[in-house]
């Protein structure tokens, strides 16, 4: 029978909801086949919790006073100093309140005078493209919106976030299971948290309308097939779920091994993981007489890394 590892517990913990636990927490490992860097591993270890009759707006506040007691907590100060690549040491701040930054707002700034065209839209991909090219931003395909769009977030918006910084009014096109902003059209009731460049929270009010569930699963799975590998698929299960009523949620996770970094002042999340996973060495693959290939030769040395 066919199995998957899952890059997150999300659509069964809102499940849980659907049948009645309204609050639901979940602490285990994810695996996203993605980049190894200082602060990304394929596995890692997540929090997620979703909380009936609550919003991204209480959750906002929630996860600054939780943040705040935890640096005091482990440290001794809200204060911590970490070693930021290409900054140096800097002094991070979790006193409340945070930072906050709108999306469209902090990309129509840095595109200046371009003209950034609707964030929602199929069609704004060529349009996004060629900003991307203009400005020396590099845009690998599949050229999709949603792709285009995380680029110029992750080149023009992300690096310079050094103190905790909320951003908000992400459009709906990248935020397929958050609800619509109640007053921005196009925009999701949603924050992500960073610090130091490097994201450590998400959180959204739920979607909880099936039709336009639906409708989402479905535009992600067109993106899919231009070759967007991390759109979402269709997942009729969890649709059906929601036909039977999810009440107003709020869902909030954050990366475990990334904050454990952060506040045990660490430079690299191998050292805070049993068993991390290294780059293959494929010139040391050539050069190997035995013939081990450097993926095994990396798995079975991991662990000395620490």
């Amino acid at each position: 029978m066919p199995l998957f590892l899952r890059i997150a517990p999300e659509l069964h913990l809102k499940q849980l909801v659907v049948g009645g636990l309204e609050r639901v927490y979940e602490i285990g490992k994810c695996f996203r086949n993605e980049g190894i860097d200082a602060t990304h591993n394929p596995e890692f270890t997540t929090c997620e919790f979703y909380m009936a009759w609550a919003n991204d707006k209480e959750l906002l506040t929630l996860t600054e006073t939780m943040l705040y007691d935890l640096a005091r907590e482990v440290g001794g100060s809200p204060k911590v100093m970490l070693d930021v690549a290409g900054r140096g040491e800097i002094e991070v701040d979790f006193t409340p309140p945070f930072h906050v930054i709108s999306i469209p707002e902090r990309l129509r700034e840095a595109v200046h005078p371009l003209d950034l065209p609707d964030l929602n839209s199929h069609e704004s991909a060529p349009a996004l493209l060629e900003i991307c090219r203009r400005l020396g931003v590099d845009a690998p395909a599949p050229h999709t919106t949603a792709r285009l769009v995380d680029k110029l977030i992750g080149h023009f918006i992300e690096p310079d976030l050094m103190q905790p910084t909320f951003l908000v009014d992400h459009p709906h096109i990248m935020s397929p299971l958050a609800k619509q902003h109640p007053t921005k059209e196009g925009m999701t009731a949603r924050f992500e948290l960073f610090v130091a460049g490097k994201e450590i929270c998400n959180s959204y009010t739920e979607l909880n309308d099936p039709t336009e569930q639906r409708a989402r699963f479905r535009a992600q799975a067109e993106a899919r097939k231009l070759g967007d590998g991390e759109a979402q698929m269709v997942d009729e299960p969890f649709c059906e779920a929601l036909e039977y009523g999810l009440p107003p949620t709020a869902g909030w996770g954050i990366g475990i091994d990334r904050l454990v970094m952060f506040l045990s002042r660490t430079h690299h999340i191998r050292d805070v993981q049993l068993f991390s996973v290294v780059k293959e060495n494929k010139a040391l693959a050539r050069e190997d007489p035995s013939g081990t290939a450097a993926g095994d030769s990396a798995r079975e040395t991991s662990p000395a890394s620490l």
